[in-house]
C-alpha cells in the first residue's frame, strides 16, 4: 500500500467526518418561528411550496413523512378535498455543490525524506559532520527534517448545501409556523437528505420561537434491496 495514501486517509478533513451523508450522524441547523395552538385534533393538509411538485410521487413520499410526524403530535389528516384547519406547505432543495481542496503535509518525493541520493559525500547530514566523506555530495542533508523537499498530498471533494422549508397557515390565512432546516452533505441525493431534514425539523417541534439550533439525527442503516 502506498504509505502516503494510507496516511492521507487518516488526515482527511474532520469536516467530512461530521457532514451528513458520510458520517454516522446527520447534522442540521434548524430555525423556527411559531405561535401554534396546542394540538387538539386540528385537521391538516400537506402541500408543496413549488407548484411543479404538486401531484408528484417524490413529494408525496416526503409529505407522508411530514404527516406522520404531525399525526404523532395530535393533529389529524384532513379528509380528501375537505377543508383543513391547517395548511402545511413544504419545500426543499439542494445546490450544485462547492468543491473544496485540502492540502496536507506529505512524505518526500522518492527518497527525499532522507535527503535524496547524491553520492557518498559529506556524511549523514543530521548526525553532524561524521562519517567523513566518500566523495561526491553525500546523502543530501541526512536524517533531518522529514518534510524537506516533500510533496504535499492534495485531495478535493464536493460539499452540497441543502434546505427544507415548512410553513403552517391557519384556515383564516394567518401564518402560525415558519421553519427552515439547513445541512451540508457529501451527497446531493434528496431521497437521503430530505427525510433527515424532516426529522430534524420535527425534533422538539414546534420549538422555541426565534431560536436557531443544531440538531443531530442518528444515521439509519441503508436497507439492502
Amino acid at each position: 500500500m502506498n504509505i502516503k495514501r494510507a496516511l492521507l486517509g487518516f488526515a482527511a478533513p474532520l469536516a467530512l467526518l461530521t457532514m451528513s451523508g458520510c458520517a454516522s450522524n446527520f447534522t442540521a441547523h434548524v430555525s423556527r418561528f411559531q405561535r401554534l395552538p396546542a394540538p387538539q385534533g386540528q385537521t391538516f393538509r400537506v402541500e408543496p411550496t413549488e407548484a411543479q411538485n404538486r401531484g408528484g410521487l417524490e413529494f408525496a413520499t416526503y409529505a407522508d413523512k411530514v404527516a406522520a410526524h404531525l399525526t404523532q403530535l395530535g393533529y389529524r389528516p384532513a379528509v380528501s378535498d375537505s377543508p383543513a384547519d391547517l395548511i402545511v406547505q413544504v419545500g426543499y432543495g439542494v445546490d450544485h455543490g462547492q468543491q473544496k481542496v485540502t492540502t496536507t503535509p506529505g512524505f518526500n518525493c522518492g527518497w527525499g525524506g532522507y535527503g535524496g541520493f547524491g553520492g557518498w559525500g559529506r556524511g549523514w547530514g543530521g548526525w553532524g559532520g561524521g562519517w567523513g566523506g566518500w566523495g561526491g555530495r553525500g546523502w543530501g542533508y541526512g536524517w533531518g527534517d522529514p518534510f524537506w523537499g516533500s510533496c504535499p498530498d492534495v485531495e478535493s471533494y464536493t460539499i452540497y448545501s441543502s434546505f427544507l422549508g415548512m410553513t403552517i397557515t391557519g384556515a383564516d390565512g394567518k401564518r402560525l409556523f415558519e421553519g427552515r432546516a439547513r445541512a451540508h452533505s457529501a451527497t446531493d441525493d434528496l431521497t437521503q437528505i430530505v427525510p433527515n431534514l424532516i426529522d430534524a425539523m420535527f425534533t422538539g417541534f414546534p420549538g422555541n420561537s426565534g431560536q436557531d439550533i443544531r440538531i443531530t439525527i442518528p444515521n439509519k442503516p441503508k436497507q439492502k434491496g
